[in-house]
């Protein structure tokens, strides 16, 4: 799998992720697609260190259509994404017919990895009654060092906070994001092949990547399709 960063120069961002978001984001729900760190570009627009270096991430978007991502397009992601473990898994929680919404690669470049803001992934792939569930596997060690999950413990008992969703004007939240306490979240420190299930409510964050090791990880984002509507507003 190959690209021209020079032809296809999306950057994805959690801090603008309104203003960041474009066509080619949107043409990522049928295909596979790649995303630069805010930080991976100079002052002259240039790359500033190799393409493979500069990705935050691969895949994504999948949140409003069928879709056609990593967990569908790639044998290996494919393989993993439809296992029985993971079948089984999501019927353990009481899901009845558990669908993918969304499949991504994350890579959190050393140096350079981007930090995600707290957010509650209910907010972007919204169903009634609320269903998603993410599923976050470590394809390498996870340290604070270089940026592992923080989450605020029992958070998800609160409820969703606000909405990300999309209308003839573009994508927006429906409200402010509230200001959260970093002492209240704990780092989710985890080995390389763990699989870390978050709720949907749950408000989790991670900080950049200022060491020399990436943090690699698969992450899926998984809704019901039993007894829920899929917002027909979600981006």
């Amino acid at each position: 799998m190959s690209f021209d960063p020079s032809s296809t120069a999306s950057i994805f961002s959690t801090k603008n992720q309104q203003q960041l978001t474009d066509d080619y984001f949107f043409e990522s729900a049928e295909n596979v697609s790649f995303f630069f760190e805010e930080k991976a570009f100079g002052d002259d627009g240039n790359l500033k260190q190799p393409k493979q270096l500069s990705l935050i991430k691969l895949g994504m978007a999948g949140e409003c259509k069928s879709c056609g991502t990593l967990h569908e397009i790639e044998p290996a992601f494919k393989k993993f994404s439809s296992s029985e473990k993971t079948s089984s898994l999501m019927y353990s929680l009481g899901y009845k017919r558990p669908v993918i919404k969304q499949s991504m690669y994350i890579f959190k470049q050393p140096g350079i990895g981007g930090e995600v803001v707290p957010h509650q992934d209910n907010s972007f792939l919204y169903t009634e009654p609320q269903t998603c569930t993410g599923l976050w596997l470590a394809l390498e060690d996870a340290t604070i060092l270089n940026g592992c999950l923080w989450a605020i413990p029992g958070s998800h008992k609160n409820g969703l906070v606000r909405r990300f969703f999309r209308d003839e004007d573009g994508v927006k939240f429906d409200r402010p994001s509230p200001s959260y306490d970093k002492k209240d979240f704990v780092p989710i420190e985890v080995k390389a092949g763990s699989l870390v299930v978050i709720h949907g409510d749950l408000i989790h964050q991670s900080f950049e990547n200022l060491s020399p090791k990436s943090r690699h990880a698969y992450s899926l984002h998984v809704v019901d399709t039993e007894g829920c509507n899929w917002a027909p507003d979600n981006w």
